[in-house]
């Protein structure tokens, strides 16, 4: 006999699964930052050239977006946590290589075997997310959906909180080669995590579609919902433009005068914020007026971006880049909820893999963007402009999606 409603577990963090899929999402997270940390000081280090920063992000996120589709149909089609756990054991060997390249053991002083090492994190990558999706409609009721997508948050920002930090801290102490060796054995207990979750993942309904043909049907469902590609189409372009952070180690070397450590923490500071919003929400989970939150909340994000760029201080400079955080956290969850309501339980590979060439080539577009343009222009005049057209980017996205001005999450 089925539990009466009121006995059935009403915090997500009752359900086993999701907590072992946090843990298996939070470790993998832990890892990749530590490597972004890292190889921006390492590069950096070797070169001083603003512009090579901006060349990490592009060497990502090629392959990330070449992969991206390919991975969702495979997502939606074969176990889920077997590809987990091999994309997390391609983190692995990225961290295990670039360790050897700062040890010396491969090509030293050149910078083009860390590329290589970041290509194969970009192809690994794009299974990471929508692995995580898919399992999430599995390990939770629809009903919790919201507050799932708000725990999820935070421990997706306490990652980007802790590894970075973890990364300048292990790099300024012990070394580039550690800190890649720690990245190494954190994608590995990802991946461990991930094969302990005992989660029913039924075939898919009916004969396989051919692989393009199963692409174009989640392309058209994405492109053919205003709300969700309007949701998607703001974060990429405004994260596109303000793409500030990429840029810090070049702050801390030519503005702010600070070591590794400090780097840590300008790239904590933002997760930090989401993770203090994403905690607020986690409990008062956002209804009417989703819409127009979210459209304040990336123009906040420009806001802070600005004055970023303007500040001589450390520690003011890192509290902007805490706030936008914060504004960055209520959008991310109004996003996450919005693509668990509205997508079919057979595309959430799929879509998933579609939002991560929005939303997670976002962030290495604008790191090769910032570079490219702090070159061409100055630290900051480029992060001061990419934070006025991200306000322009919120006005027009305002007007051209209506309904997503308007959106109401309990009527999705």
């Amino acid at each position: 006999m089925d539990a009466a409603p009121d006995a059935l577990p009403r915090s997500p963090l009752q359900h086993g699964g999701f907590r072992i899929l946090l843990g298996y999402r939070l470790a993998a997270i832990l890892s990749y930052q530590i490597v972004a940390v890292t190889v921006g000081w390492h590069v950096y280090e070797l070169t001083r050239d603003t512009f090579a920063l901006g060349l990490v992000g592009l060497a990502e996120v090629l392959p990330y977006i070449g992969m991206a589709l390919f991975a969702g149909y495979l997502v939606d089609h074969l176990p889920k946590r077997r590809l987990g756990a091999l994309a997390t054991a391609g983190l692995c060997s990225t961290a295990v290589l670039l360790a050897l390249i700062a040890a010396g053991w491969i090509a030293p002083g050149s910078t083009w075997p860390i590329y290589a090492a970041i290509v194969l994190t970009g192809l690994v990558r794009a299974f990471l997310t929508p692995v995580y999706t898919a399992l999430f409609a599995r390990v939770l009721p629809r009903d919790l959906f919201a507050r799932g997508a708000s725990i999820g948050s935070v421990a997706f920002q306490m990652g980007l909180v802790c590894g970075p930090a973890m990364g300048g801290l292990l790099v300024g102490l012990a070394g580039k080669t550690v800190a890649y060796g720690v990245a190494a054995a954190l994608a590995l207990a990802s991946g461990a995590v991930l094969l302990a979750l005992r989660v029913e993942e039924p075939p898919a309904a009916g004969p396989r579609a051919p692989v393009f043909a199963s692409i174009g049907e989640g392309l058209r469902f994405v492109f053919g919902n205003q709300v969700m590609l309007g949701a998607q189409a703001l974060d990429l372009f405004a994260v596109l433009f303000g793409g500030a952070i990429s840029l810090a180690p070049a702050f801390i070397h030519e503005i702010l005068h600070y070591g590794p450590e400090g780097l840590g923490i300008l790239r904590a500071a933002p997760a930090l914020g989401a993770v203090v919003v994403g905690l607020v929400l986690a409990r008062h989970t956002p209804g009417r007026n989703a819409g127009r939150l979210l459209l304040w909340a990336v123009a906040g994000f420009g806001l802070c971006i600005i004055g970023f760029g303007l500040s001589r201080s450390f520690w003011l400079s890192a509290f902007f880049l805490l706030l936008s955080g914060v504004c960055d956290g209520v959008s991310v969850v109004l996003r996450s909820t919005i693509m668990q309501l509205v997508t079919p339980d057979g595309m959430r590979g799929r879509v998933a893999s579609i939002n991560g060439i929005f939303i997670g080539s976002s962030n290495e577009l604008g790191a090769f963007y910032a570079g490219s343009m702090a070159r061409l222009l100055g630290l900051v005049p480029a992060v001061v402009l990419g934070g006025c057209v991200t306000l322009g980017v919120v006005a027009t996205t305002a007007v051209k999606a209506p309904k997503l001005r308007r959106l109401d999450l309990g009527k999705l």
